[in-house]
């Protein structure tokens, strides 16, 4: 087999269970991982170059879909998935039932607000429409964002707060909440949008040079960050000596080397 990566982008839950998956093995030979376009894909497939120098088969397969990388991670259609940050798995596997495990962390993404029509977070008109990605914890995540920058208030501060958890929206702002992997693309119809790190990267964007507000960023916010990435596996396979393999390539001098190089200080390693 091909010890490079073999990248498939796969849009929908109906294409993506009908894709040629190699059936699951408990020694995981080929180590498949699922991760999102953009920063993710692109780390990992410098990981699968450096595995392949270490005798280690990593397939890496790109999903444009949230929703799906955890499902196909359960139902044994991949060994690992790289795309989400703690609070967002807690979730799916409270919902969901989803027997999966974090073993590592990654990187940290700073969401930002970016906007098309305004340069400054002032300049903001009263009704302006504002995107926010339709997942609990993104969209809890995009809410404190607006709430760090003094556009609305919030009556808690938990990882699944929502718009109804609104107390105060001075400047009579509309929250349009729509799929995290569509924002970039709805900057022209919206005043401003709260924009996942991976997606911002995947559409040119950068925090430190784009935003009119992001959060924190940095090595040192990346560690004690929760919205900081991590590498998800089954809860049985946790201890599997594959696993290990993918975590050490993930967190080795090389790939640390690479986030810092490649990413310009956009993309924080949280290792």
């Amino acid at each position: 087999m091909n010890p490079t990566t073999r990248r498939i982008a796969i849009a929908a839950l109906a294409v993506f269970l009908a894709a040629p998956f190699l059936p699951a093995r408990a020694d995981a030979k080929t180590i498949r991982v699922g991760v999102t376009p953009g920063p993710h894909a692109q780390i990992f497939d410098e990981i699968a170059r450096l595995g392949a120098k270490r005798g280690v088969d990593i397939k890496v397969i790109e999903i444009s879909d949230y929703a799906i990388p955890n499902q196909a991670l359960d139902a044994g259609d991949l060994e690992a998935n790289s795309f989400q940050n703690q609070p967002y798995l807690d979730d799916q596997i409270k919902n969901r039932g989803y027997k999966l495990t974090s073993i590592a962390k990654t990187i940290l993404l700073p969401m930002g607000i970016y906007s098309k029509k305004v340069k400054r977070v002032a300049d903001l008109r009263d009704g302006a429409t504002i995107g926010i990605p339709n997942d609990p914890t993104n969209g809890a995540r995009a809410l404190k964002l607006l709430q760090s920058a003094k556009l609305i208030k919030l009556r808690s501060q938990g990882f699944t707060v929502g718009v109804n958890d609104i107390s105060d929206n001075p400047h009579h702002l509309t929250i349009r909440e729509l799929n995290a992997a569509q924002l970039p693309r709805s900057l022209d119809d919206l005043d401003a949008a709260c924009i996942n790190g991976n997606y911002a990267a995947a559409a040119g964007l950068a925090p430190n040079r784009d935003a009119i507000v992001a959060e924190g960023g940095g090595v040192g916010e990346a560690l004690k960050s929760p919205y900081s990435n991590i590498i998800v596996v089954r809860t049985a396979d946790q201890n599997q000596p594959w696993a290990k393999q993918l975590v050490a390539l993930y967190h080795s001098s090389e790939i640390r080397g690479f986030i810092l190089r490649h990413f310009g200080g956009t993309i924080f390693p949280a290792f």
